[in-house]
């Protein structure tokens, strides 16, 4: 499975000690070389810093080989290159969670998860407590969700414990 990282999902997982989901989940995770340097903001949490010193053994970085695309000059260079590593490498998930880079993915093609589809997944193989783990992604990190976003969550992750009971 081939599976690319905009910055978004992974700084909010690395925040919460939850990275490792995704070679739990995914084996290995490509990321743009512009997705790195987002990452790497002087204002970056320390968590992130920490991750970007010892980056592991199962993310890849990768350059874009692929000219610009002007249709995506609305996004940030990150989003950009996601969308264009995707598109090269024919990624099977792209892991981005702002809304407009989703809409473009999608409008090309590419299936996308986000941070919350990354942590449902997580426990449908009970990797972690989804519930406790949100928990900590609202209140330790800069992630928002709208109260409908945050209750279709909960619900989910309610409908997940259910069934492992």
């Amino acid at each position: 499975m081939i599976v690319v990282a905009d910055a978004s999902p992974l700084n909010y997982l690395i925040q919460i000690e939850s990275a490792n989901i995704l070679h739990a989940l995914f084996g290995r995770v490509l990321v743009p070389m512009a997705v790195m340097q987002e990452l790497r903001h002087s204002r970056a949490p320390a968590q992130v810093k920490s991750w970007l010193s010892q980056i592991p053994s199962w993310v890849e970085m990768r350059t874009i080989a692929a000219p610009q695309d002007e249709t995506l000059q609305i996004l940030d260079l990150g989003e950009r290159e996601a969308i264009l590593l995707a598109q090269e490498t024919h990624a099977d998930l792209l892991l981005i969670d702002e809304k407009q880079g989703r809409l473009e993915a999608k409008r090309r093609g590419i299936t996308t998860t986000g941070t919350l589809g990354v942590l449902l997944a997580a426990g449908e193989q009970s990797l972690l407590n989804t519930e406790s783990v949100f928990q900590r992604l609202l209140s330790e990190t800069s992630f928002r969700a709208t109260t409908q976003v945050q209750e279709e969550f909960l619900a989910q992750c309610r409908r997940l414990r259910q069934r492992r009971s």
